[in-house]
């Protein structure tokens, strides 16, 4: 899936409102962690993820990584914060419109 800079835009707005709701730190990216990231953009589609400086990664990296793994988008990597989009592939499902 890709999004237009104007979806972009629209979601970096809603992102700026979201608490963020994941933590990567010295262990880096678990298997775990990537199952719980995927349930937790299949319920909500945008997420964020504060990336810790024991991180053992760059955060742009982790961003490429994590977008690839999941199967989702990455909007924004801002600071410490990476910001994730995967539309659910169930309409009725969906939480976030990004086409304002």
């Amino acid at each position: 899936m890709t999004i237009s800079s104007k979806q972009r835009a629209t979601l970096k707005t809603k992102a700026a409102a979201l608490p963020a709701i994941f933590q990567i730190g010295k262990n880096g990216l678990t298997d775990e962690l990537i199952k719980q990231l995927d349930a937790a953009i299949e319920a909500r589609e945008l997420i964020k993820i504060n990336v810790l400086e024991s991180a053992p990664e760059d955060k742009n990296e982790l961003a490429q990584k994590l977008a690839e793994r999941t199967g989702s988008i990455p909007v924004q990597v801002i600071g410490s914060k990476i910001v994730l989009y995967r539309q659910n592939k169930d309409p009725k499902k969906r939480v976030v419109d990004i086409d304002d």
